[in-house]
């Protein structure tokens, strides 16, 4: 068997399974597009009272209810808590969000 034919064997895929370059090219992917956790820490430590760290991390809807709270003197205090509470989350919630990614670039890819 030649190098070439080992090569190509090596790449063809098992029913359900990746190649090993494929899986390369789906972490790549998920490292080019995932959020950049100082960032998301700056934007907590900042602007948490009003939510824009969980608009970067991709939670809409939370960012939303943080940002209408926000406008209020009682909301700030009560987003501002919930932001210091993001502190703690935003690594779990960036790890979900890798989850998800990998998990959608990889049906893409058995596709």
């Amino acid at each position: 068997m030649t190098i070439e034919a080992t090569a190509s064997a090596v790449e063809q895929p098992h029913a359900g399974r990746l190649t090993d370059t494929q899986r390369m090219l789906i972490e790549q992917r998920i490292t080019n597009e995932k959020p950049s956790t100082g960032a998301a820490y700056l934007l907590c430590f900042f602007l948490g009272g009003f939510g824009i760290h969980r608009f970067y991390l991709g939670q809409k809807g939370t960012g939303a209810v943080m940002l209408i709270l926000g406008l209020t003197i009682i909301g700030l205090i009560i987003s501002g808590l919930w932001a210091f509470i993001d502190l703690f989350l935003i690594p779990g919630i960036i790890r979900e969000r890798v989850d998800t990614l990998r998990h959608r670039m990889t049906i893409e890819a058995m596709a």
